[in-house]
């Protein structure tokens, strides 16, 4: 079967993508969807905060999600879902296995939105046996948002990711006791806001520069040994303090979904552990988009969807003439930036640059340059991992094809 564009997952990205493809005229679409509903992650954020940019207005993860879905459906936007996508290769043809059996589809465009996943305990390597009772925040979530199920009743939470700190409080609304949230950076890992408000408006202790060192327990998580860190992150000896808990909640950090990507022969970024990409969102495979956090971790699902709708305004003009402007300026950065995102751009358009900082800053500013020339400038008071930053870079501040410079100066 040949199809326009064909977006890989039904989640806020995707549906995004979906809607204004269809509203800048791209009708031959289809999003393929793995869960039985459409809506991704945010089925089962329940609590609200969403929507703030995009809609002005706060809404919860469903409330938002339904926004997108409810115009799918008006604009009869075909969908599947049940559907796991198994291959997407170069010449964009995808093979998924459905209720109907093996489907394959040849797309002139392929939209890669699959999200992320969480870090498991595997990826951490904490010593101990595999009782049950360890769980990572987003499985924790399900328990008690989709299945109506308590899965705890003293919990320790390992990493300060926004949700690990929205867990904390949710279990604490449904009776729990949280004892501790603990960081093994000597900063916190998600929004200040969420430390102001699951954390510390309910009583709920954040201990910085603090890991996990043990698990206890045969059947059942019995308890966890607690240690401090020093500034290379290895337990300080003699730091050792144990917690009897029935609970160990993982957010430890999220991993963008890219075995797919990989299949189709996309370049990913070694530091976002997503497609490398210019300023189109297209990847290095000609016809690839991707967007959301499939490409990079957001703090905001608004800023995953505005992003998909940039991609869709380029996945359009690729479908209807065939090709993109090439990008052949390249994006490099200091050892105060983590990453940029795109990381290629043509020069011949304004551009948004979306990166994040390695470590916490004050009074510092964010400068673009090119052959040592100042072309975009973001002065800030305070600058932290948590929160991507943004800034908006002029065409015709661009005076060569020589690379962008992309430094912190404090």
């Amino acid at each position: 079967m040949e199809i326009d564009v064909l977006i890989v997952g039904g989640g806020p990205a995707g549906l995004a993508a979906a809607t204004r493809l269809y509203r800048k005229g791209i009708h031959n679409i289809l999003i393929v969807e793995r869960e039985k509903q459409l809506g991704g992650i945010l089925r089962q954020c329940i609590h609200d905060g969403f929507g703030l940019t995009r809609f002005k207005t706060t809404l919860s993860g469903p409330e938002y999600a339904q926004r997108f879905i409810d115009e799918v459906e008006e604009s009869g936007i075909p969908y599947i879902t049940d559907a796991t996508v198994l291959e997407v290769t170069e010449d964009r043809t995808v093979t998924a296995a459905t209720r109907q059996g093996l489907k394959v589809w040849k797309a002139r465009s392929v939209i890669l939105t699959m999200g992320c996943r969480e870090r498991t305990r595997g990826a951490l390597g904490i010593p101990g046996e595999r009782p049950a009772g360890v769980f990572t925040a987003g499985v924790a979530q399900a328990y008690i948002n989709l299945c109506n199920v308590m899965p705890a009743k003293e919990v320790v939470i390992l990493g300060s990711g926004d949700i690990g700190m929205i867990m904390a409080r949710r279990l604490t609304l449904e009776g729990a006791h949280v004892q501790a949230v603990l960081e093994i950076q000597p900063y916190p890992s998600g929004l200040p806001r969420n430390v102001e408000q699951c954390l510390n408006d309910y009583g709920i202790p954040l201990y910085l520069s603090h890991t996990v060192t043990a698990v206890h327990g045969d059947n059942r998580l019995t308890g966890v040994t607690v240690s401090r860190v020093d500034e290379h992150l290895r337990p300080v000896p003699g730091t050792e303090k144990e917690y009897k808990c029935d609970t160990l909640i993982l957010s430890v950090g999220l991993i963008p979904e890219n075995e797919l990507s990989l299949d189709a022969g996309v370049t990913l970024d070694d530091r976002t552990k997503g497609a490398v990409v210019d300023e189109h969102f297209q990847t290095d495979v000609e016809g690839i988009f991707a967007a959301g956090n499939v490409l990079h971790v957001h703090d905001l699902v608004d800023f995953v969807s505005m992003e998909a709708e940039s991609l869709a305004d380029s996945a359009a003009e690729y479908v209807q003439n065939g090709c993109l402007t090439p990008c052949p300026i390249e994006i490099e950065t200091d050892s105060h930036i983590n990453h940029t995102v795109p990381q290629r751009v043509s020069g011949t358009r304004d551009f948004k640059l979306s990166l994040r900082v390695n470590s916490p800053l004050k009074e510092c500013s964010i400068e673009v340059r090119q052959d040592g020339v100042l072309v975009a400038l973001k002065k800030m008071k305070k600058a932290i991992p948590a929160e991507m930053i943004e800034l908006t870079v002029k065409a015709d501040k661009l005076v060569s094809l020589s690379r962008l410079e992309v430094s912190a100066e404090c």
